[in-house]
């Protein structure tokens, strides 16, 4: 079994919230993973793992998903953190 690093943080729990969140918003605008990432720099399959709290997401990252998304990058961030 891998042993984590004290220093290494666990983003999970983060990564999968974001991820829901993003996954919310994106329904609830009716579009499928292949109509944002025409939208912007993403590939669909980055989405997907992003959506699924598998991807570590970076500002740039946020930046291109909102463009994706058609909103402001803030609005990405707009959830509540447990």
């Amino acid at each position: 079994m891998k042993k984590k690093s004290k220093n290494k943080k666990d983003y999970t729990r983060l990564k999968q919230q974001f991820g829901a969140h993003l996954q919310k918003i994106r329904l609830d605008k009716g579009l499928s993973l292949r109509e944002v990432a025409q939208n912007c720099d993403l590939d669909d399959s980055n989405i997907s793992k992003m959506e699924h709290g598998r991807f570590n997401v970076q500002i740039s990252t946020i930046y291109e998903l909102a463009k994706g998304l058609n909103l402001h990058p803030a609005d990405l961030l707009k959830y509540e953190f447990e």
